[in-house]
């Protein structure tokens, strides 16, 4: 997939790992701002309290997982395509935005609890989520399977084919079900066992596979591409069963959903929302129209 904003990679061979994966995204960390837009405002809830008043707090990934989020060079703003997401709806909203990063874990509880207005941190719609969250789609995304460029492994496409494998994976997200779910499967063929290794921080995580501590990497797609893309040293060896959706995930019942969705719709008519994609190199992902709780992945 070609990732039209990588404009320098600042790799020295004799510098650290980490060091490696900086990228010069500099022209990326100018917001792109999207106009009020009243249909979306009017959708909000006649007396709805947002956390902060006059702003949308977003829950997203304290991580550097880009392109979805990293630091900006000042090293401590969050920029990457959920950030400029996050922004174009509070600037829709007629709001201003308050990121707040966060962990994978945290996300749930603190948007029961109303700490958050809404999470970002590129959660696909189930039809377990939906029990307890709305959710406004703005991505449409799939999973892919990483290794080392000289990795042995030519291809993963199957349940067979992860059979006695070490594999990254998150911990309580798809992808992780979709393996543990594959492992079921092929331990009643009698197949070996896959072992997962959890990690969050995406350069661990990089290291682990490199290092050869593992075979693989699961994880999104767009993380997946922005690798191979940006470093060299990976490339993708096979994708998930599934492709989700993506949304931005709000309490059930909050009455926000339709406001966010609007808000969705009127910058993709804008061009707003292409400006996002085209520069964090998620073109392939974007979605025709903004959909509130759509089917969800069933495990």
């Amino acid at each position: 997939m070609r990732i039209a904003l990588l404009t320098a990679l600042l790799l020295c061979a004799a510098q650290p790992l980490l060091a490696a994966e900086r990228l010069d995204v500099t022209k990326n960390e100018t917001p792109i701002a999207a106009p009020a837009n009243p249909q979306a405002i009017r959708l909000i809830p006649a007396g709805f309290h947002f956390v902060e008043p006059g702003y949308l707090t977003v829950a997203t990934s304290n991580t550097n997982s880009p392109p979805l989020g990293l630091l900006a060079s000042d090293n401590k703003t969050r920029i990457g395509s959920d950030a400029d997401f996050a922004r174009l709806l509070a600037d829709s909203l007629g709001l201003k935005l308050r990121l707040v990063p966060a962990s994978w874990e945290d996300w749930p509880l603190g948007v029961t609890a109303g700490r958050y207005d809404v999470a970002m941190f590129n959660i696909a719609v189930t039809e377990e989520r939906k029990k307890k969250f709305d959710f406004a789609t703005y991505r449409a995304d799939g999973h892919a399977f990483l290794v080392k460029a000289d990795s042995p492994i030519r291809a993963i496409r199957q349940a067979e084919d992860i059979a006695g494998k070490r594999i990254i994976v998150g911990s309580g997200t798809n992808q992780e079900r979709i393996l543990l779910g594959w492992d079921e499967k092929n331990r009643a063929q009698g197949l070996k066992p896959v072992t997962p290794v959890y990690l969050t921080d995406e350069a661990a995580a990089t290291l682990t596979l490199l290092s050869g501590r593992a075979d693989a990497l699961f994880g999104p797609q767009s993380m997946a591409a922005w690798k191979v893309a940006s470093r060299g040293d990976t490339r993708i060896a096979g994708y998930g069963p599934v492709r989700s959706w993506v949304a931005v995930t709000t309490k059930k019942g909050n009455g926000l959903a339709q406001a966010l969705q609007s808000a969705i719709n009127g910058a993709i008519a804008g061009g707003q929302y292409q400006q996002v994609l085209n520069r964090w190199g998620e073109e392939n992902e974007a979605v025709k129209a903004s959909t509130v709780n759509p089917p969800g992945i069933v495990y």
